[in-house]
């Protein structure tokens, strides 16, 4: 009996869902190998360039609680289309920005754009896809789509800036968001409002504490963690969160259920999902540098040399729902961490010498552990959620990556400064390299270990609470 998933309808929600979110994980890393262009062509200063990534990071992050709640309240669709509508606006005025103020406020208006826009996608997928084999294989693809888009954006950005412009890779945007949004009216079903009205106070606490909290690790990865500025906006951030915690376990409507939480499958995956994502976001940060520093490889060539990376982890990524259908989701993830943990452990030896060739095998083994892992770890954060909370479930798993992704990077920065004194030029670039890989294979280690005593051997346990919310 044919999946609900090959009829032409769901073919076509899938695509819809998946090119959208391919959009804004593309974008992330497409900017990363354009940067020297950027910063030669509008004038960035050395320091204000960081500001290109950073304001995007900042409103993404920020307002992912609040993008993903309203999905609840107003519908999934309609979030969904405001979401491509800012995105592709925001893109085309920074593709046309002529000075660094105006990209640096578009960048924003992207990253609110794109906080609206991704839980909208990952809700979407849950309330169109039936649990069980359909839904698996949807997730599979989706995160399929994440690390995949992740790697490409690498390649296609220094492409773009070597043989083009790198605004190029912003044009694109509009045509497609479009396409996507007059497709989304034809063939996605709005989904049922919820009765309920917007926590205004658990928003303003949410975004204040992630903007404040991610503003201060990523100015951290720059000026150290005993700057003032850096340990104050930390500060700030982590009290707002507590007050948006206690907020939220006294809302009668809250903009995020603490009841996610108190299901220790669900729980763990946002864990392990963060410290997975810190570890693979620094790898693809560091080695990029190393491969044009101390290789001596243009960027088009280095966005080609993580190709091995992309290709295992597409190939493993789409396999996975005949992996998972034969050998069980436990027994996936669990394999596809630890071929991460042997990738990025051999790659922080590896990478003490000036050669591609070394790098290749374990780049391959960290592109396989992605394709395997993201996958079981969508579905485990979504495991259990009934249809009116799965926007709120769908944010929090989106937070997790963002904030992973961002912490990480900033304890990776910070770690790899250690015992670096009296180093200079490659030399010091290879010991920060290597000590950066070394800390993302612990960040990976503690992945396997959450794994392995909260998600493997649980995926058919249902605490009281969460049993209570079962639809």
């Amino acid at each position: 009996m044919p999946h609900a998933i090959e009829t032409p309808n769901k073919k076509v929600i899938l695509a819809i869902i998946l090119v959208s979110y391919v959009m804004i994980v593309l974008d992330i890393s497409i900017v990363l190998t354009g940067l020297p262009k950027i910063h030669a062509e509008l004038g960035f200063t050395d320091a204000g360039l960081s500001w290109v990534s950073t304001a995007y990071t900042l409103a993404f992050g920020g307002c992912l609680l609040l993008g993903a709640r309203a999905g609840d309240i107003y519908g999934r669709r309609r979030m969904l289309l405001i979401g491509l509508a800012i995105f592709s606006l925001a893109s085309l005025i920074i593709g046309v920005a002529q000075t660094p103020a105006i990209m640096i406020a578009a960048r924003a208006v992207q990253g609110l754009g794109s906080a609206i826009l991704a839980p909208s996608t990952l809700a979407l997928l849950q309330n169109n896809f039936e649990p069980g084999p359909e839904r698996t294989r949807a997730v599979s693809y989706y995160a399929a789509a994440a690390g995949v888009s992740a790697a490409l954006g690498l390649v296609v950005g220094g492409l773009l800036a070597d043989w083009l412009s790198w605004r190029v890779g912003f044009f694109i945007n509009l045509p497609i968001g479009i396409a996507m949004m007059l497709a989304a009216k034809r063939y996605v079903v709005e989904t049922d409002l919820a009765p309920a009205h917007l926590d205004m106070f658990g928003a303003l606490t949410s975004t204040l504490g992630m903007v404040f909290l991610v503003y201060g690790v990523i100015r951290s990865a720059s000026v150290g963690w005993h700057d003032p500025v850096t340990c104050i906006s930390v500060g700030f951030g982590l009290l707002m969160l507590a007050i948006f915690i206690l907020v939220e376990s006294r809302a009668s409507q809250p903009i995020m259920p603490l009841t996610l939480f108190s299901d220790r499958e669900r729980a763990a995956a946002y864990a392990a999902r963060a410290l997975f994502l810190g570890a693979n976001v620094g790898f693809y940060f560091f080695v990029a540098q190393f491969l044009q520093s101390v290789v001596g490889l243009s960027p088009a060539a280095a966005g080609i040399a993580f190709l091995p990376t992309t290709v295992v982890n597409f190939v493993v990524a789409m396999s996975a729902p005949a992996l998972i259908g034969k050998f069980g989701s436990d027994r996936v993830l669990t394999i596809s961490i630890f071929a991460g943990l042997i990738g990025m452990g051999w790659l922080s030896l590896a990478i003490e010498g000036s050669s591609l060739w070394p790098l290749l095998l374990p780049m391959m083994l960290i592109g396989a552990g992605q394709g395997g892992a993201l996958g079981p770890l969508t579905a485990s954060g979504i495991a259990r959620v009934p249809s009116e909370r799965a926007g709120a479930a769908s944010g929090v798993v989106n937070v997790a990556h963002q904030l992973g992704s961002s912490l990480g990077l900033g304890i990776l920065v910070s770690v790899s400064a250690l015992g670096s004194e009296g180093l200079s030029g490659t030399t010091l670039l290879t010991h920060r390299v290597g000590l950066a890989m070394e800390t993302g294979t612990v960040l990976i280690a503690l992945t396997l270990i959450l794994t392995l005593a909260f998600i493997v051997g649980r995926r058919h346990e249902i605490s009281p609470v969460a049993a209570t919310e079962a639809p």
